[in-house]
């Protein structure tokens, strides 16, 4: 079987990392990227070609629900999970109304809940979308 690939997208290296870390421990057949912001994410889409994108909203140049639109208008196979800090209702809508497939709140979610959600997206790997 293939590995799975999944990018990060996160402006904050220092989580980015520990993200990506604990994701490898959990998964060791993952293969995982990083990105910084919304060139860097297409970047890496266009080579990587991940099946599950974690994207934060806050990012330098173009936030990343308006990334997350562009992605699922070019890539409607990827799966996006919003990671962000900020639990708004209206974050919320616009990361539906673009085609988002989980929102998760950083502060309010355990690694634990975000490895139980990874683990429901590969197993069930044929379903567009899961929550």
């Amino acid at each position: 079987m293939n590995p799975f690939k999944v990018l990060i997208v996160e402006d904050n290296l220092t989580f980015r990392h520990a993200l990506a870390e604990i994701l490898q421990s959990q998964f060791a057949e993952m293969l995982i990227a990083e990105a910084g912001n919304g060139v860097e994410a297409f970047e890496k889409i266009n080579i990587f070609a991940p099946k599950l994108i974690f994207m934060d909203v806050r990012l330098p140049g173009e936030n990343g629900l308006e990334v997350t639109r562009k992605i699922k208008l070019q890539y409607p196979e990827i799966a996006v999970i919003i990671l962000t800090s900020y639990d708004l209702p209206e974050y919320r809508d616009v990361a539906l109304r673009y085609g988002a497939n989980h929102f998760i709140v950083k502060g309010s979610s355990t690694f634990e809940e975000i490895s139980s959600l990874v683990k429901s997206y590969l197993a069930n790997r044929n379903n567009r979308y899961f929550v």
